[in-house]
């Protein structure tokens, strides 16, 4: 379209569409005016504009509030902004859950957070898919059969086999292979330095003294700092999964207590397989029978295992992230800085999450299938957790601190803190460039009327004003905001994929990472045999279940992008252009450093190298 006239300063563009075929949604990605001076001004849109509508934009200048001086201009920002609350709703999915997205399904949501093809994030399509293309059919019709050695398993796992799997399967039973996964596996966020042993856990130097290497007893080793913990009472009384009357499954809460030796490897020294002591409880060690000290860190695996899947991958990173997504539509405008760095970070995110609570986690889901806590006993983690969650424990350093593991002396193989470590610097120092670009000093944050709204959006209505979380009701300092900022990116990008996708890797070997057992944990000792542990792990069935899953879940997206990666033009201002150079060379200077430090590793570690690191959370 062109005007002759010299129409003056242009504050908005209005798109409008009229509806003519069936499906004919347009998404746009920008309007470009060119002035009759021969200058370009840019309207960014990045968005779907579906049936009969329009939509006014703004040019691509990043504006706080109090930037906007005109009435055409504060007009449009209050009407975006309740356009948006009206279709962005808080709703309950379950009591005690962070609030969530009100869309019962995927298709309900508003057109810009759809998936581009629902298909391809299906977990029904996707994970028949997966026991297709891993041959797992032909075992289905066995469903509730058991295996019949360890070997059996490899029926279905030499299809897909990597090198940190196979190496899994070749090594799972060994101490060391136990004791690395707390450091670098799935869920590398559970275990915690042991100043003083659990009242309920009564481990006396006479029974681990095999096990210590440097002639002190228990409590010197204690003193010293070596000696760790794994406890998941947070699993005590969890109800186990009872959806399917003809197998009987078990859940318990496990504590396991682990010796960094002289070569700073962790190994196990003693579990007890539940929490109230006793002559049933016994405390096994790895002087037991092989297949007693076996079947109890099967079982502690087995509970990790269900603690990663609810509490450290689904609340911790999905259902918080959604939070933050939610708030920032409801109370952003398009122009807002924060609004535009934030964009990327929360892309899809509330769309898988309405996806799992449509098909993975509701009931009668996928998640009842295989999982020892389906049928309620994932809802009941996640109500537990609730209580507990702080915003101090996203913060990874404070979090690291909080557990006692940030000493790299101690712990020097510990590469999922480190590589994070790097991150969060290099997510931090970006947060640090760009909110400085337009804040100036601590009262333009503290008069940001849509920051405020939406730090309290995010307390208020996402964490259910759950004074304890430590979660702020408001910002005040540009270091708070800085660091406030970077925990949202950090969690939506690192912190989800170094729990996510390694979860093939290190759960594909079923006895590594049974999704559910089935016989009770053995109350004495001397009474395991092969035969026992068996009986005890997933059936045929099961196991493909949990394969099928471990399997989706650890694939990225078809059109991913990665953390730094930013082809939507968002901002147009030179000062974020080179804030995100800088971001980006950082990032694959951290890249680099990993590739060389996983050179000929046996159990390379890459899931935080920002090369494999989404933008957010989108599977």
């Amino acid at each position: 379209m062109t005007v002759s006239n010299d129409l003056g300063e242009i504050l908005l563009v209005k798109i409008e569409k009229r509806k003519y075929w069936v499906h004919d949604d347009w998404y746009c990605k920008y309007i470009t005016i060119k002035t009759p001076q021969g200058e370009y001004k840019e309207f960014p849109c990045y968005r779907w504009i579906a049936d009969d509508k329009e939509v006014e934009l703004r040019d691509g200048k990043a504006r706080l509030p109090r930037d906007d001086q005109t009435q055409i201009a504060k007009q449009h920002r209050r009407r975006e902004l309740e356009q948006r609350q009206k279709s962005y709703r808080w709703k309950e999915w379950h009591p005690g859950f962070p609030l969530s997205i009100d869309a019962n399904s995927h298709k309900d949501l508003p057109r810009d957070i759809q998936f581009d093809t629902e298909k391809g994030v299906d977990f029904v399509l996707n994970y028949s898919k997966a026991m297709e293309n891993l041959y797992l059919n032909r075992f289905m019709y066995m469903f509730q059969t058991s295996w019949t050695d360890f070997a059996d398993f490899e029926q279905i796992f030499v299809r897909i086999s990597n090198t940190i799997s196979d190496y899994v399967m070749q090594h799972w039973q060994e101490d060391f292979m136990f004791g690395y996964q707390f450091l670098n596996g799935c869920n590398p966020v559970v275990f915690e330095k042991c100043n003083k042993l659990p009242d309920n856990f009564p481990v006396t130097t006479e029974m681990v003294d095999t096990s210590l290497e440097r002639n002190l007893t228990l409590e010197e080793e204690i003193k010293e700092g070596n000696i760790y913990l794994a406890d998941y009472k947070i699993m005590d009384g969890v109800p186990a999964n009872a959806t399917d009357p003809c197998t009987m499954q078990y859940l318990t809460a496990p504590i396991c207590l682990l010796y960094n030796n002289l070569r700073k490897k962790l190994v196990p020294i003693a579990i007890q397989l539940k929490q109230e002591p006793g002559p049933e409880n016994p405390i096994f060690l790895p002087t037991d029978a092989k297949y007693d000290w076996l079947l109890a860190k099967i079982w502690v695996r087995s509970s990790d295992f269900h603690v990663h899947q609810t509490v450290t991958h689904l609340l911790r990173t999905h259902l918080i992230s959604e939070v933050f997504g939610i708030a920032m539509y409801r109370q952003l405008a398009a122009v807002h800085p924060l609004f535009k760095l934030l964009l990327p970070h929360v892309r899809y995110t509330i769309a898988i999450n309405t996806k799992a609570r449509e098909q993975l986690i509701c009931e009668c889901g996928l998640f009842d299938k295989a999982n020892g806590t389906g049928g309620g006993g994932h809802v009941r983690l996640v109500q537990r957790t609730m209580e507990d969650l702080t915003f101090q424990s996203l913060c990874f350093p404070e979090a690291i601190k909080m557990r006692g593991v940030e000493s790299k002396e101690s712990l020097p193989y510990y590469h999922y803190r480190d590589d994070s470590q790097m991150v969060w610097d290099a997510v931090l120092g970006f947060a640090t460039e760009v909110v400085n670009i337009y804040y100036d000093d601590d009262e333009a944050v503290q008069t940001d009327t849509e920051l405020q709204a939406f730090v309290k959006d995010v307390f208020v209505y996402g964490l259910k004003d759950n004074k304890r979380s430590g979660f702020p009701k408001s910002v005040k300092t540009i270091r708070k905001l800085i660091e406030y900022v970077t925990v949202i990116i950090f969690t939506t990008s690192c912190q989800h994929a170094a729990v996510n996708f390694g979860q093939y890797d290190w759960c594909s070997w079923i006895p590594n990472a049974p999704p559910t057992m089935r016989r009770p944990p053995p109350t004495e000792k001397e009474v395991v045999d092969v035969e026992y542990i068996i009986e005890s792990l997933p059936d045929r069935g099961r196991s493909c279940w949990h394969l099928g899953a471990v399997w989706a879940l650890s694939q990225f997206q078809d059109n991913e992008l990665f953390l730094g990666s930013y082809p939507d033009e968002h901002f147009i201002e030179q000062p974020v252009k080179e804030a995100m150079e800088n971001f980006q060379k950082n990032l694959q200077e951290i890249s680099n450093r990993i590739a060389e430090r996983n050179k000929d590793k046996k159990l390379p570690y890459y899931y935080a190298s920002p090369d494999r690191i989404p933008n957010s959370v989108a599977v």
